[in-house]
């Protein structure tokens, strides 16, 4: 079994669950579920969510063994960190798994050549190590604080999916330009995604301290206009036939769009917290709610998703996007801003959970896809 169809759903119901229950548990008085208080949500949106997204593009088909090992560690994990936080059992369940999904997933990206092309191994291998290094700043080792370590993670997050949704989109627009007799000269641009893997790697670094986040700053915009650069020399106003590739290169643009802030933010002393849920929200979501279906799609029917499904990722993450950001520093205080962000986010990721367990039988009917492939 292809691990993508056990880890997506999952993730996407999750990530429809946790952001609207950790509203309801800052404003409704009961203080309920306690694990989505304060940082809880983005513990849960980075550790739970994005590392299952992660595992469920990575692992590839495994045995039955290792996916009921690997996804009962994860829903064991989500469920105690929900409910029991504070014990010592939920806090080591999230490093447990993001450490086990290392062991299967890292060796994969080692048989490269060149080191851009093994780099992923390594990208993957840093978020799965903050979230035992979250863990080890619960028992008082002289480390940076929670919130601290959340934003440094998302700039983590930042680079891989500067680097796998530039992998992804790439030969896509490639193929789809030579089917047009358009030559596309700029495809994986390596200078680009070299200077990317030196920028964001050493930001995150100078992000981790107080002092030094200003340079951080400096290096996000300059990571911006990198990939602002790479994605005007993908052409992509030819793809107008191809609207799940360009919803695609929204969520890459979301990545220029979220640095840029970001660093603005850092640079201009402001709370650069609303500016990082242009990347989580914006480009995460848009971006993993696209491969998602992109994958189902491609497994199920061998053909790309419907453009009426794309556009509405498209048009219901960047709604719940920037009613995130305008909510700003003190979101709380703007409960009507959070409802609108956290109900269409919810709303995106209930459809595509539901979109992936519907094509799932179809992926498994011999000759459905080659069927489908010849129409």
């Amino acid at each position: 079994m292809h691990s993508f169809w056990l880890f997506f759903p999952a993730a996407s119901l999750w990530a429809a669950t946790v952001v609207p229950l950790s509203i309801y548990a800052a404003l409704s008085g009961y203080g309920w579920p306690p694990g989505l208080i304060g940082a809880g949500h983005g513990h849960e949106l980075i550790f739970g969510f994005a590392l299952a997204l992660i595992a469920g593009y990575t692992l590839g088909p495994q045995p039955r063994r290792a996916l009921v090992l690997l996804f009962g560690l994860w829903l064991a994990a989500r469920l105690a960190w929900l409910l029991a936080p504070e014990t010592l059992f939920a806090q080591s369940l999230s490093p447990a798994f993001a450490l086990l999904l290392a062991w299967y997933v890292v060796p994969r990206f080692q048989a490269a050549k060149k080191w851009r092309n093994k780099i992923a191994g390594p990208l993957i291998l840093v978020l799965c190590l903050m979230a035992l290094i979250y863990f080890l700043t619960e028992t008082g080792l002289p480390l940076p604080d929670t919130r601290r370590l959340l934003q440094t993670t998302i700039l983590g997050l930042l680079l891989l999916m500067t680097f796998m949704g530039g992998r992804i989109i790439a030969p896509a627009v490639a193929g789809t330009l030579e089917k047009r007799g358009i030559p596309l000269e700029a495809r994986v641009q390596p200078h680009i995604e070299g200077a990317l893997l030196v920028v964001l790697p050493i930001a995150m670094a100078l992000m981790l301290f107080s002092a030094t986040e200003q340079l951080a700053g400096a290096l996000l915009l300059a990571a911006s206009a990198l990939v602002v650069t790479r994605i005007v020399r993908w052409k992509l106003w030819h793809c107008s036939n191809r609207p799940d590739l360009l919803v695609l290169a929204l969520g890459y643009l979301w990545l220029a769009i979220g640095s840029a802030f970001a660093g603005t933010h850092l640079l201009t002393e402001r709370p650069v917290l609303p500016a990082l849920h242009l990347i989580v929200v914006g480009a995460l979501g848009t971006l993993s709610g696209s491969v998602m279906l992109r994958l189902a799609w491609q497994r199920a029917r061998r053909t790309f998703p419907p453009a009426w499904q794309v556009t509405a990722i498209a048009i219901l993450v960047a709604a719940a996007t920037i009613s995130r950001y305008l909510a700003g520093a003190m979101p709380y205080s703007q409960p009507e801003l959070l409802w609108l962000s956290s109900g269409c986010w919810a709303l995106t990721f209930a459809g595509v959970a539901g979109q992936v367990m519907a094509l799932y039988p179809l992926a498994q009917k011999p000759g459905t896809a080659r069927h489908s492939h010849r129409k």
